[in-house]
C-alpha cells in the first residue's frame, strides 16, 4: 500500500509504508553511516540545516508596553536621542554666552525726528487739567473755569481743548480743520506712526480735541440750534484796555479775567467743519466702537445742523478778525465726503459730488488761490479725497462724472506745485509763495507737502506711474521731491540756514510769540500787564516750545525772530497740524506705503452681490 503526495519540487512524493521506519530504527541505522564523512569540517550553512530552526542564537527584544521592539534597535535610538539633546543643549549654551555683534538700526530720518517734536507741539497747547504724561515741564492746569456762565443751558462746561497760537483763545474753525488732517495723516500712514512710536500720541491728540468739540454742542441731539464757535476774546481795536486773551501777556495758568463764550446760530461752515472732524477721527477709533459711534452721531448732527441753519460763522463776529471764512460750500463738501467715509451712506456722496454744490465751492474756475489748502478752504483736500474714491473703487454712475472732474482738478493742482510752472512764485530760496507773498506762509506750505506725498502714495497704490500736464508725463517722484524741498527748507535747508520747528537743529527761532514760553515759570503771578515784560524782553524765551513750527520767512527768505511780530514768530495748531501730516507721509524708507482700505470700512459694496452659480449639471 502506498500514499501519494506532491512533491514541493514538481513531482510525485511516494511513501512505501513496508519502508517506513519508527525512531528507534532511525537511530539505529545511523550507526551504520561512514563515521569518517561524519568527522568532516561543516560549514555554517550545513550546521543550520543539521542544527535546525529550534538551535538558533534567539534575538532579545523590549517589550514598551504599546510595541515590541528590538533590544539593539531601542538601545541605538536612546542612545542617538540623548547624544543629540547633549548636543543641542551645547550649541545653545554657545550661542547665548559667546558675545553677538547686532547691527545696529539705521538712525531715524530728519522727518521722523522733526515729527516727535512737532506732536509736542500739541502737548504744550492743551487747555484744561492736563494728563499726568503730559511731558511739558512748564505747563500745568489751566482755564478751569470755561463755559462755567454765561452759556446755554445745554453746555455742561468748556473745559479743555486746544489753545490756537500764542494766547489762550479757542478758536473752533481751525482747531476742527487740525484735527480732520490729524486724523487723515493717521488714516493713510497708522503704519509709519507705529513704526516711529507715535500712534498712541497722535490718538491721545485727536482724543483730546474731540472730546472737547463733543462739549460744545448738544451732542447727544438729532437736532442742534446753535453752537459753541469760541472761548476768550482777542479784539483790542479801538484801543480797549479791557483784560482779554490779547491785551493781556500771561501764562494761561494764571488767567484771571473773563473768558466769554461765543454761540454761533447761522454757522454753515464751522458746522460741516466740525462734522467733518468728528466723521474722520471716528474712523481712527473705529475700534473703540461706543466712542465711534459718538462721534459718528455728533457728526451727523452737526452736520444737518450745516446744512439747515445757512451761514457763514464769521460774519459779524469777532472771528472775522482772526480766522474769517470765506465760504461754507466747500466745507460742504470736505464734510459730506468724510460723513460717507464714515458711515458710508449714499446721500452724503451724493451731496458732495453734486454739479450745483462743486461750482459754488470753486471746483471749476481757478483764480488766485486755487489748488491751497488752509483752515479757510479745504477744496483742494475735498478733490484729493474724493479722488482716492474714483482711483480704488471706482463707483461709476452716477458719481463718476463730478468724481472724474475732482480727479482732473487734483491733477492740475498737483502740476500747479511743479516748478515748470508758474501759477506761484518761489522765493530765491526755493519755497513756494502760495500765499502770494503775503506773511505766514509755512502754514500753507506744509499742507502742500501732504496733499502731493500723498496723492503720489495714492497714485503708487494703484500702479499708476504718474500723471499728465497738458501732453507732458510726470513721475509720481516728482510730487515726492516739491515735498521734500518744501519740507527741507523749513528744517534748515534755506538761505538762513535756520529750522522754522523750534528744538529742531541747533539754529531755530529763541523769541517765539507764545505767552506760556516766554514768562519763566518761577512761582511768581504775573498779572495782566505785568507779564508785557516778558512780552518786550530781547532775552530768549525761558521755555523751548518744543515742535512748534513759526510762522516762517517773507517772500525774501528773510526771517526776524522777533517775540512782538507774530508775522514771524508765532505758531498755530493749524499749522502744525500740516506739518505732522506731511512729515509722518515723508517718514520712514519708502517700504511702507499708505492704508488703502481702512478709510472704506464703513463703504458698502458699491455693486449688488451677483447670484451664486447655478448646480452642476447632472444627465
Amino acid at each position: 500500500m502506498s500514499m501519494y503526495g506532491r512533491d514541493p519540487w514538481g513531482g510525485p512524493l511516494e511513501i512505501n509504508a513496508a519502508d517506513s521506519a519508527t525512531d528507534d530504527d532511525r537511530s539505529r541505522n545511523l550507526q551504520d553511516f561512514d563515521r569518517a564523512a561524519l568527522s568532516r569540517p561543516l560549514d555554517e550553512t550545513q550546521q543550520s540545516w543539521l542544527l535546525g530552526p529550534g538551535e538558533q542564537k534567539k534575538k532579545k527584544y523590549v517589550d514598551l508596553g504599546c510595541i515590541i521592539v528590538s533590544r539593539k534597535i531601542f538601545v541605538w535610538t536612546v542612545g542617538t536621542l540623548l547624544v543629540s539633546g547633549f548636543l543641542a543643549g551645547f550649541i545653545t549654551l554657545i550661542v547665548k554666552t559667546v558675545p553677538r555683534h547686532h547691527h545696529p538700526h539705521p538712525p531715524p530720518d530728519n522727518y521722523t525726528l522733526a515729527l516727535h517734536k512737532a506732536l509736542m507741539f500739541f502737548n504744550a497747547q492743551r487747555s484744561g487739567k492736563l494728563p499726568k504724561h503730559n511731558n511739558v515741564s512748564w505747563r500745568g492746569d489751566s482755564c478751569m473755569s470755561d463755559g462755567k456762565s454765561d452759556v446755554p443751558s445745554f453746555i455742561k462746561d468748556l473745559v479743555g481743548g486746544y489753545y490756537d497760537a500764542g494766547d489762550a483763545i479757542k478758536f473752533n474753525f481751525p482747531a476742527s480743520f487740525s484735527l480732520t488732517m490729524l486724523s487723515w495723516s493717521v488714516i493713510e500712514y497708522s503704519a509709519k506712526y507705529e513704526a516711529a512710536g507715535e500712534l498712541t500720541h497722535v490718538k491721545e491728540i485727536i482724543k483730546w480735541g474731540t472730546d472737547y468739540l463733543l462739549k460744545t454742542f448738544n451732542s447727544s441731539s438729532d437736532t442742534i440750534s446753535s453752537i459753541i464757535a469760541q472761548v476768550g476774546v482777542g479784539d483790542t481795536s479801538g484801543g480797549s484796555t479791557t483784560p482779554n486773551d490779547h491785551y493781556c501777556w500771561m501764562r494761561p495758568e494764571d488767567i484771571d479775567y473773563a473768558r466769554p463764550a461765543s454761540e454761533c446760530h447761522s454757522c454753515s461752515d464751522l458746522g460741516a467743519e466740525m462734522a467733518a472732524a468728528l466723521a474722520a477721527a471716528s474712523i481712527v477709533f473705529k475700534d473703540n466702537k461706543a466712542y465711534s459711534q459718538k462721534l459718528v452721531h455728533g457728526a451727523r448732527t452737526l452736520f444737518k445742523f450745516a446744512r439747515d441753519q445757512r451761514g457763514r460763522y464769521s460774519a459779524g463776529a469777532e472771528a472775522a478778525i482772526f480766522y474769517n471764512s470765506t465760504s461754507y460750500w466747500d466745507e460742504y463738501v470736505w464734510g459730506g465726503a468724510w460723513l460717507y467715509y464714515a458711515t458710508g451712506n449714499s446721500s452724503y456722496l451724493q451731496l458732495a459730488t453734486h454739479p450745483s454744490l462743486a461750482k459754488h465751492a470753486g471746483a471749476f474756475w481757478g483764480g488766485p488761490d486755487y489748488g491751497v489748502l488752509s483752515w479757510d478752504n479745504k477744496l483742494a483736500g475735498a478733490q484729493v479725497l474724493l479722488s482716492r474714491l474714483r482711483l480704488f473703487l471706482s463707483p461709476g454712475y452716477p458719481y463718476e462724472e463730478m468724481l472724474r472732474t475732482f480727479h482732473n482738478q487734483t491733477s492740475i493742482i498737483m502740476c500747479s506745485y511743479l516748478p515748470i510752472f508758474t501759477s506761484f512764485n518761489r522765493t530765491k530760496g526755493g519755497l513756494i509763495q502760495l500765499n502770494h507773498g503775503r506773511p505766514q506762509p509755512l502754514q500753507y506750505v506744509v499742507n502742500a507737502a501732504f496733499l502731493a506725498t500723498l496723492y503720489s502714495d495714492y497714485l503708487d497704490a494703484a500702479d499708476t506711474p504718474g500723471w499728465y500736464c497738458g501732453p507732458n508725463f510726470y513721475s509720481t517722484d516728482v510730487l515726492r521731491e516739491f515735498a521734500k524741498t518744501q519740507i527741507d527748507y523749513i528744517l534748515g535747508k534755506n538761505p538762513r540756514k535756520m529750522s522754522y520747528v523750534v528744538g529742531f537743529g541747533t539754529h531755530y527761532p529763541k523769541h517765539v510769540h507764545h505767552r506760556g514760553a516766554s514768562i519763566p515759570k518761577n512761582k511768581v503771578k504775573y498779572n495782566c500787564k505785568g507779564g508785557w515784560k516778558w512780552r518786550d524782553t530781547t532775552k530768549p524765551n525761558p521755555n523751548t516750545l518744543v515742535g512748534a513750527m513759526v510762522a516762517g520767512p517773507d517772500k525774501h527768505d528773510g526771517f526776524h525772530d522777533v517775540r512782538t511780530n507774530y508775522n514771524y514768530t508765532e505758531p498755530t495748531i493749524a499749522g502744525n497740524a500740516g506739518l505732522v501730516a506731511a512729515l509722518v507721509a515723508l517718514s520712514g524708507d519708502g517700504t511702507t506705503k499708505i492704508d488703502k482700505n481702512t478709510i472704506f470700512s464703513a463703504v458698502p459694496p458699491m455693486f449688488p452681490t451677483p447670484p451664486p452659480p447655478p448646480a452642476p449639471w447632472k444627465p
